[in-house]
């Protein structure tokens, strides 16, 4: 496959936090897109490319077999980002959870065999591992999946790896804990959440501290999903990577935000149970396939300082539509309503 070959693709999730960054980029890289979302946060995410003629936007449930079964013809490559993407927000109603993660994966991925995609690239997350005592996690151990959001995330890995065949390249990725700013904005992440309260309140609380997470910019991931369609097909069919970069204790990421904040932001440390703390290695993607990050995290706070201070988050510590949980919440109240 050639480096030069354009794809169409199909982005689930693609008005979310990553898609809203990736999209864009898919476009410049010569792609036709298409989009595939609910659109629970508007279109408002893809304002600057709505009128790229490459671009459609699919509104539409990933559990609406139909819609998806249309919006695949002609597609030869999905990036599959869409999901209840947090534990939180999964447990709100995890039937929906579910029947989105788990239930409507195994239908996408015939479907677009079906419609002759090529290429099928999978957003899993670095929490299949659970909690963990080595020194560095690899892709060689064994998952440990701790709550029903990263079971369904290991269990789509297997039925993806089971439905790879001659021609329908498939690889995995388990990307760390995204960072920085987005049209769709997160700020229930927790590089952006600390950064939100250090500029606003002046004050950050850090609940334990020790604990080591895994944080990728969203600009590393964003390329990265794009990079996915140069490869050669067998260099990555069939394969499965951490993306991931620094790995920083909670308390070092505070520490980092109140540098690039300000040295009057106040620092509280608080006790918790959830000390659950690993190190990803990305060892494995950067020796086979040369990627590695370029972003660091305090670039993902600067990004943020500057879209704070331009006005571009308005009510930034209240308004649901930062917040997956609330919005979710509002979103299940109406549903309510409706029934």
């Amino acid at each position: 496959m050639s480096e030069s070959e354009k794809f169409t693709v199909l982005v689930t999730g693609g008005a979310g936090y990553v898609g809203a960054v990736l999209v864009p980029k898919l476009l410049a890289e010569g792609h036709a897109v298409r989009v595939f979302d609910t659109c629970y946060f508007g279109r408002e995410p893809l304002a600057a490319v709505r009128n790229n003629p490459n671009l459609s936007v699919v509104k539409a449930d990933l559990r609406d077999k139909h819609a998806l079964d249309k919006a695949l013809v002609g597609c030869t490559a999905v990036i599959h980002l869409a999901c209840i993407s947090n534990d939180p927000s999964f447990e709100l109603d995890p039937t929906l959870g579910k029947s989105i993660n788990y239930d409507a994966f195994l239908p996408l991925v015939k479907l677009s065999k079906k419609h002759g995609v090529k290429r099928f690239v999978y957003a899993s997350s670095s929490s299949v591992y659970g909690v963990r005592d080595e020194e560095n996690v690899t892709e060689e151990l064994e998952l440990r999946p701790l709550t029903d959001y990263s079971k369904f995330k290991a269990m789509c890995e297997d039925v993806l790896q089971k439905e790879s065949e001659p021609g329908f390249t498939t690889l995995t990725l388990r990307p760390a804990t995204v960072c920085g700013y987005s049209p769709r904005l997160r700020l229930d992440l927790s590089v952006n959440i600390l950064t939100n309260l250090a500029y606003h309140k002046r004050e950050i609380t850090v609940f334990g501290g020790s604990q080591r997470r895994p944080n990728l910019h969203i600009q590393d991931m964003t390329d990265l999903y794009v990079q996915t369609l140069r490869w050669p097909s067998e260099k990555i069919d069939r394969k499965i990577y951490n993306a991931g970069w620094q790995n920083l204790s909670i308390s070092a990421i505070a520490d980092l935000v109140k540098a690039e904040v300000g040295e009057d932001v106040k620092i509280v440390t608080s006790p918790t149970d959830d000390l659950r703390s690993y190190h990803v290695s990305s060892e494995k993607i950067r020796r086979e396939l040369g990627w590695a990050p370029r972003y660091t995290v305090p670039d993902a706070v600067r990004e943020l300082l500057v879209a704070f201070t331009a006005g571009k988050v308005p009510n930034s510590l209240s308004d649901p539509r930062y917040f997956n949980i609330k919005t979710m919440n509002a979103h299940l109240a109406k549903q309510k309503q409706v029934a």
